[in-house]
């Protein structure tokens, strides 16, 4: 999110808790207050005439938006968010298609035109027409008093009434005109200097020399600021350096600048970045926010907005007051308009050129797991409010999981997704990267297969982070759904996966009789690894939390026993507790399993661990174990902090923890986009991010980008990455926005919407 006001950041320290249970371990912990912020989003117009050059972009009095192209003026017609309208011609002024405007600034608030006859305006009754008789002039500047400096290439002159009242003629071509009324002096820009020329006698004086210079504007304080072609400066009017050239920017190639309510805003041949107070920049830049990659112009626009002229198109940056919660609305349609297949929360694919209207609802491979996470959203969303919409998504959403288990006949076994039959190709898909793996009656395959309903197909072979999703949405039914059918639906199918995983020797077991490739968490698998491969880790930490979950809801004492004898004789107290500073690469003696799981960290880990914390740590079974997993799961916080990511943070604060990144959290969910279509996104070229030395995680640069600029959102992927392809899909905000989100107005560190006002700069 791109601020243009600063919000006054509200965090008050209360005591909260979310259950009785929780009251002796959850102390205090700080709250978000949720004022409103500006929210930003874009809606893109695109050009339509091959060979139309794009120039200036400005808005009148009326909120009319004009833009001056080489082929005339245009307008911005029919677009929305996430839906681009069109630049199509301006015929509202029939006689103006004949005009042949040149340049065109706004005046008083109101249009003012430039042709090779005269400088005229369709404001004012029509009366403003200054003849200029300059037959090459191009660019212009109104002054006090309707006097405007028209210029061509070198020369200028300025003119009241028709009449000129001086000329003057520059060492180099003009490339913009500025006009300061309160010393009544006009600014010419060359591409090697700043020239001042006083409105009373033409006095002309060269207040600053440079090189490659490309755009200014007159900012407050009396200052200039400069763009150049490797960065920009601060001048004074009188044209003393007062900042140097600026080179840490997204992109130094600077082609226009611009003060917008007392923002800094650039535009450069990689995008637009407005300058932010703390130095640091936001970045414009991709399919996501402008219709082409060069900025022409830059301009106030209608209703608090900014207009980036580009080569391909306009693109309106508009801002919004929200609050968190509004926002989170917004995103709860979202869901429910595109991203709900037979209750499944899915993201949609195959958009064409972007297009929402053709994009498809398809199956996916962890369907079950994001349906879980949307599940849990909706739960907290319930219990945080009330509300009956989201019941009923709650319990749409388990109807769809519960149908993942039924739809096999295999009690304790559950599919990756369904879809009706006839439309997948039914077929093995071979994994080919694991024919080197140590056990040769693994599962291989992820297959499609038939249900005894002829209408239904299922896939199979689930895999471990999908038995987490299934537990985490468990669990939380289990503990906090009040109508007994419900709640013992949710157990049943907690204690047939549990009793089924510990039948089979802690796999989970396929369709074809033989363990899924991930579903296996037994010691035999687990101890196989060397302490530093992360799997040793995750699955014993997993196994733990699921054994005490069953065990909670049950009271089945096989469940306890397990554990015990897994922590104690097997090690797997030892193996969820070491601490991620001994999680590595697996030394060369390992063999190719090992070495192939810990060449990098696998961030769907993340996602499996704090997820599965919701049984491992309410459900400890004494005191000293929970003091263990307390200590386990703050290890693994720290380890993940660099993220900013407020579903690990909540997660962590689920604990009870009174330090958890609140303040990070939130600018997480405030930096979100509302729009998730997944354009390509580049990063790679910025000069405003400080590069590292990748370590095992994948951090390449010191500060994580905001997810608005960032081309990755899902919780199980690699939020340093910079560059991403289009990817002609749309993400869900069911599991990446909502989940984080609701958790945190359940667990009470955001309260919920605060009517205050958003307060200037």
């Amino acid at each position: 999110m791109k601020k243009i006001l600063l919000i006054i950041p509200v965090i008050t320290f209360l005591f909260c808790s979310c259950s009785e249970e929780k009251k002796e371990e959850k102390v205090s912990q700080p709250v978000y207050q949720d004022v409103p912020y500006l929210q930003d989003y874009a809606i893109k117009f695109t050009g339509n005439e091959e060979g139309t050059e794009y120039k200036k972009v400005f808005t009148d009095r009326n909120e009319i938006i004009q833009v001056l192209t080489t082929e005339g003026i245009f307008r911005p017609i029919n677009g929305h968010f996430q839906f681009p309208g069109k630049l199509e011609r301006d015929i509202t002024y029939i006689p103006m298609v004949d005009k042949k405007v040149r340049d065109i600034i706004v005046y008083q608030n109101q249009f003012v035109y430039l042709n090779e006859e005269a400088v005229f305006s369709n404001a004012w009754a029509g009366k403003l027409f200054l003849r200029h008789q300059l037959e090459n002039a191009s660019i212009m500047e109104g002054g006090n008093d309707f006097s405007f400096l028209v210029a061509y290439e070198k020369a200028y002159t300025v003119f009241k009434d028709s009449e000129a009242v001086f000329s003057g003629e520059l060492e180099e071509k003009i490339l913009d005109i500025q006009f300061n009324p309160e010393s009544e002096n006009y600014f010419i820009l060359t591409t090697s200097g700043i020239y001042s020329v006083s409105q009373k006698g033409g006095k002309e004086n060269k207040v600053y020399t440079g090189g490659n210079l490309t755009s200014f504007d007159l900012i407050t304080e009396n200052k200039i600021a400069v763009g150049t072609k490797n960065g920009y400066l601060l001048i004074k009017t009188s044209g003393e350096v007062v900042q140097p050239v600026n080179e840490k920017l997204p992109w130094t190639e600077i082609t226009a600048v611009k003060e917008i309510e007392g923002n800094l805003w650039f535009g450069s041949t990689k995008g637009a970045f407005m300058l932010k107070k703390d130095g640091k920049f936001n970045y414009y830049y991709g399919e996501r926010w402008l219709p082409g990659e060069v900025v022409k112009h830059i301009s106030s626009g209608p209703e608090n907005s900014v207009l980036i002229l580009t080569d391909k198109g306009l693109g309106q940056i508009c801002f919004k007051a929200m609050t968190l919660e509004d926002k989170a609305m917004a995103f709860e349609k979202q869901v429910r308009q595109r991203h709900i297949r037979y209750g499944i929360n899915s993201n949609v694919t195959d958009l064409k050129n972007h297009d929402l209207s053709t994009a498809q609802n398809r199956v996916a491979e962890s369907d079950n797991l994001w349906t879980s996470m949307y599940l849990g959203s909706q739960l907290f969303r319930y219990l945080a409010t009330d509300s009956e919409e989201a019941r009923q998504n709650c319990y749409e959403a388990f109807e769809a999981m519960e149908r993942l288990h039924q739809i096999n006949n295999i009690p304790g076994l559950f599919g990756r997704t369904i879809e009706r039959s006839g439309y997948n190709e039914f077929k093995k898909s071979y994994r080919s990267y694991v024919e080197k793996y140590w056990y040769e009656g693994y599962n291989n395959e992820i297959s499609w297969n038939h249900s005894d309903d002829p209408e239904w197909d299922w896939k199979a072979s689930a895999s471990s982070d999908q038995t987490v999703g299934q537990m985490f949405a468990l669990i939380l039914i289990a503990e906090y759904i009040e109508e007994e059918d419900w709640r013992n639906r949710a157990i049943t199918l907690l204690d047939d996966l549990m009793g089924y995983i510990v039948e089979n020797n802690y796999m989970l077991v396929d369709v074809n009789g033989k363990p899924s490739l991930w579903g296996r968490w037994n010691p035999e698998y687990v101890n196989r690894f060397p302490t530093m491969v992360g799997d040793r880790k995750v699955y014993s930490s997993n196994l733990i939390a699921f054994l005490q979950a069953a065990y909670k809801f049950t009271k089945k004492e096989i469940y306890k026993e397990k554990a015990f004898e897994l922590m104690e004789e097997h090690g797997y107290l030892e193996n969820l507790s070491r601490s991620f500073k001994q999680v590595g690469t697996a030394p060369a003696t390992s063999d190719n399993w090992s070495k192939m799981l810990s060449e990098e960290w696998n961030h769907s880990d993340d996602e499996m661990y704090f997820l599965a914390y919701w049984g491992l740590h309410p459900y400890a079974f004494n005191d000293s174990l929970k003091v263990i997993y307390q200590e386990a799961i703050k290890d693994h916080w720290e380890f993940e902090r660099p993220e900013k990511n407020s579903l690990w943070n909540f997660c962590y604060a689920m604990t009870g923890a009174e330090n958890f990144d609140l303040e990070e959290s939130i600018w997480h969910l405030k930096e979100f986009p509302l729009d998730m279509i997944e354009y390509k996104t580049v990063n790679s070229h910025r000069k405003d991010i400080e590069l590292i030395e990748p370590g095992f995680r994948g951090q390449i640069t010191r500060e994580v980008l905001p997810p608005d600029e960032r081309p990755e959102l899902k919780h199980n992927r690699n939020l340093f990455k910079l560059d991403a392809g289009d990817r002609h899909a749309e993400l869900s905000a069911g599991d990446t926005y909502l989940l984080p989100y609701w958790m945190g107005r359940f667990l009470g560190v955001i309260s919920p919407p605060v009517n205050m006002p958003a307060i200037e700069n």
